[in-house]
């Protein structure tokens, strides 16, 4: 099989996974169980990378490696079983050579720091014998695993037709000190859990953080004045201050596609509605009406509408509306109570959590509701967000006792469960957009 073959079978395994989204339940789920049982991640082959510091050189490579394989859809070989120590970007590599370790592609890398962090990078097909990328990079010192992560997504992006993912960050909710007193500020990091940096101070706690669309921007719940109020932080000045002054209590906020709005929930008088305001201020526009708890609001990608939560039926359910608000519909129907909705970069899938059977559960349907699949079912797990590939979802799990809870991400065919390395219990986590 050649490595055209192969990729075309990894592209086609990615859209695959969109047309068994779409599909009834009954014949996703087998699907799921089938291609799950069936995958075969793609051997490729990362020597060092070539850098007047060899050290370095071997630490990006490293960081590669561990990104590819984490995706679940390739086997990244161990480089000391490698028949090349050391890759060459500037040299066609000896396809023979490769051919005897039974790898499809081979990536070969440079690095160099100084007052800048620049590196290279080719993809080669090793069967059919050609070049399927090349790519430079350059950036400042401090931010070296960058180069890694944007290496990452071009070798992702080549080999499987889809968006990468790597050269993201992570703001979530740290939380530590002992169950029944527990510290939660919010804290950044890249998606691999390095480069961990804590943003508020703990003094009052932080809750539900959600990216703005450009990544500089942070909405989010803080008990600051006692009840909890949506705030905005702005992360290249630190800046922060209250979204809207409105009601005993606001909370759940997320942004608009385009970052200029934030639809978020308020508890007035009994009744929790939705409300929507523009970041710069001004006054909020009520968007559901009435006595039932509507919550959790999220945008569409092309912002059209919004999915969100409401016990308007009897029970926590999924309702969608128009962005402006009124005639909102039910299209969740499963068994238990249904949270947390979450629109796919994609605009095909929407994440959720769903209750029930005493288990929770987090799940992906289409907007219409139809193909309703469950990736992971445990106890206390919820909060799912989405990477910007919209194939891999991170979320958090608590497993009770006087455990904390953590990061975990699986992706869209139920696959490749992981545990996200954090330095303190973690939940709420809000996967950021690629960084520019």
């Amino acid at each position: 099989m050649t490595l055209i073959t192969r990729r075309n079978a990894l592209q086609l395994g990615l859209a695959g996974g969109l047309a068994m989204a779409m599909a009834p339940r009954a014949f996703a789920q087998l699907n799921v169980t089938v291609e799950g049982a069936n995958f075969r991640p793609l051997p490729i082959a990362i020597p060092n990378f070539a850098s007047s510091d060899p050290a370095f050189g071997a630490e990006i490579a490293n960081i590669v490696r561990a990104n590819l394989q984490r995706s679940g859809l390739f086997l990244p070989l161990d480089p000391a079983a490698l028949p090349v120590q050391v890759g060459d970007v500037n040299a066609t590599p000896d396809f023979n050579t490769w051919l005897t370790v039974n790898v499809d592609a081979v990536v070969m890398g440079a690095v160099e720091r100084g007052g800048t962090v620049s590196g290279s990078m080719r993809v080669w097909d090793v069967r059919g014998g050609t070049n399927v990328t090349g790519k430079s990079y350059n950036t400042d010192p401090n931010s070296a695993r960058r180069v890694a992560h944007q290496m990452s997504d071009a070798i992702y992006e080549s080999l499987t037709g889809g968006g990468g993912y790597f050269d993201t960050r992570v703001i979530y909710v740290a939380e530590s000190g002992p169950k029944a007193n527990r510290v939660r500020r919010l804290a950044i990091m890249d998606q691999d859990g390095a480069n961990a940096q804590y943003l508020t101070d703990g003094s009052s706690m932080a809750l539900t953080p959600r990216f703005s669309p450009n990544g500089d921007m942070v909405t989010y719940m803080n008990f600051a004045e006692g009840n909890p109020q949506v705030y905005l932080l702005q992360l290249s000045s630190g800046r922060q201050q209250r979204l809207a002054n409105v009601g005993a209590m606001t909370f759940a906020p997320r942004f608009s596609p385009d970052g200029g709005t934030v639809a978020f929930s308020v508890e007035q008088a009994g009744a929790t509605n939705i409300y929507a305001v523009g970041t710069g201020g001004g006054q909020p526009m009520q968007l559901t009406s009435g006595a039932a708890i509507d919550t959790g609001p999220s945008y569409s990608p092309d912002g059209s509408r919004i999915a969100f939560e409401s016990d308007r039926g009897g029970s926590p359910q999924i309702y969608m509306m128009g962005s402006g608000g009124g005639n909102p519909q039910r299209i969740s129907f499963g068994q238990g109570s249904y949270s947390t909705p979450v629109w796919s970069p994609k605009g095909d899938l929407i994440a959720f959590t769903r209750q029930g059977g005493g288990q929770f559960s987090i799940g992906v349907m289409n907007p219409d509701g139809s193909g309703e699949r469950l990736l992971y079912s445990g106890f206390h797990a919820e909060g799912p967000t989405w990477a910007p590939n919209g194939r891999v979802i991170m979320f958090f799990q608590d497993p009770g006792g006087n455990d904390g809870p953590r990061l975990m991400s699986i992706d869209i065919w139920g696959r490749n469960l992981l545990t996200i390395p954090t330095e303190s219990y973690a939940s709420d986590p809000a996967w950021s957009a690629l960084r520019t």
